[in-house]
């Protein structure tokens, strides 16, 4: 439209429209419901309504702004938050990503470990004084994955045809088993559509998501992957008396807070106020219950200990448990191992309950396994851990299938599936079918040219 008389407003529609294109959303239609935007896009759309503010001198933070984004999405963002700092605003930004790290002008990095090894600022200065100190990022810091010299080879496929869910345009694809497959592309390009649509739902597929797990403020790590279970037994079985009293959902609970921990007043209008229940110090437990110890600690300091404490505390000694281990173990190997037993599920982040639901569900009878994004909320040094875990799998026999745009996760692959060649309606096909070296050596579209740059290929 070329019309003076509203040239404002079409001079503010146009920049607003330019910044959906930058940051890689010129594939939404404007119609589209936004409960049916991806975490990625949903984020991004809420950085172009503030980039578009005329205010100034304003603190933003982001919260891990990368989740979902392909490599060449990540350069698009650096550009609107070096523009959003420009402005004259500070930025603030939580990140694990060294592409996002390599553009702060300072950077403070939290640690040295997680949970109650961590906590402390270990860290305050440029990226080049974080790459000379011995943090545990300064030293991940320029990790690169590097392309298998061998791949696995494939015991049989999963057919896919004619998958159309959303912008799939007719997708014919036979995804490998046996081995580790991941399937990647742009943002917006139809992975989800394609794993969700055409292969979460069949026989033995077990999918592993970061949706919130269902259950109430009184579920725990323990007890959501059956560890309380045995814990519950051993302490029974040492002081002669039944299982149910240690736990807090049952005869042992605390009769004033119902075991809760925490009394819940509701205020009406208000907000509910939460206190410590007065009775039990916030233990959960009747006090009766709290003679009885295994090992010399008592049920509800072995609910606050840490996965890695337990491991050690339920490995040997009069407390050995080999059931109570063997959970145990798993949630260390997914890296976990600094949560508490008893914290309310209702605090993991997404990344956390996805580890936890892996971690549940590694025991399980599912042939084929589907992450998406497992590497979300994940430290450069967790990735590491996270592909031995993966491999573990495979070499156990199960198919994995992970959509992912870490690159780490993609050169460690040994079969690519990239969608594209763009998002929206520019995607929805297979661009490219092979191994991660087929990819680099044919540098074949976005992810192969970033790929290739990543593992060094000249």
């Amino acid at each position: 439209m070329d019309e003076p008389s509203v040239a404002p407003l079409l001079a503010g529609l146009q920049h607003l429209l330019d910044s959906f294109a930058e940051i890689g959303l010129g594939y939404l239609s404007l119609d589209r419901p936004a409960g049916t935007l991806s975490g990625g896009e949903a984020q991004r759309t809420k950085m172009i309504r503030h980039l578009g503010s005329s205010l100034t001198d304003v603190t933003y933070v982001f919260d891990e702004p990368t989740i979902g984004l392909h490599p060449h999405d990540i350069q698009r963002m650096n550009e609107l938050l070096l523009q959003l700092r420009d402005k004259g605003n500070t930025v603030l930004v939580v990140e694990h990503k060294p592409e996002v790290i390599a553009i702060a002008d300072h950077v403070v990095d939290l640690g040295p470990g997680a949970g109650t090894a961590g906590g402390t600022v270990c860290f305050e200065g440029t990226v080049a004084g974080l790459r000379g100190s011995d943090t545990t990022t300064g030293r991940h810091l320029d990790d690169r994955a590097t392309l298998k010299e061998s791949v696995r080879g494939a015991n049989g496929t999963l057919q896919v045809r004619g998958a159309s869910t959303h912008n799939l345009q007719d997708v014919n694809v036979d995804i490998p088993l046996g081995m580790l497959c991941v399937v990647t592309g742009v943002a917006g390009s139809g992975k989800s559509s394609l794993i969700h649509g055409s292969v979460a739902g069949r026989d033995g597929v077990v999918v592993i998501d970061q949706a919130a797990i269902r259950g109430s403020r009184r579920s725990n790590p323990a007890t959501y992957t059956g560890l309380l279970e045995p814990i519950r037994k051993a302490f029974a079985k040492i002081n002669g008396v039944k299982p149910a009293l240690f736990s807090a959902n049952s005869e042992g609970a605390c009769p004033t807070c119902n075991g809760a921990g925490v009394i819940y007043t509701d205020l009406g209008v208000m907000a509910t106020v939460e206190s410590t229940c007065e009775e039990c110090e916030g233990k959960r437990f009747q006090a009766s219950v709290l003679e009885y110890t295994l090992g010399g600690r008592n049920i509800a300091e072995v609910l606050a200990m840490s996965v890695t404490e337990a491991e050690e505390f339920f490995g040997d000694g009069e407390a050995k448990t080999p059931a109570a281990h063997k959970i145990l173990d798993r949630l260390a190997d997914v890296g976990l191992g600094y949560l508490s037993l008893g914290q309310p599920l209702t605090t993991l982040s997404g990344g956390e309950r996805q580890r936890l639901k892996l971690a549940t569900q590694m025991g399980d009878k599912g042939d084929v396994y589907v992450l998406d994004e497992p590497t979300t909320g994940l430290h450069l040094a967790d990735v590491a851990q996270l592909l031995g875990l993966l491999d573990r799998l495979v070499d156990a026999g199960k198919s994995v299938i992970v959509i992912e745009h870490h690159q780490a996760v993609m050169a460690h692959a040994d079969w690519l599936i990239d969608l594209g060649p763009g998002a929206g309606h520019d995607g929805g096909r297979i661009i490219f079918e092979g191994t991660p070296a087929d990819l680099v050596a044919a540098r074949a579209g976005l992810t192969g040219e970033h790929l290739a740059e990543y593992v060094g290929a000249h």
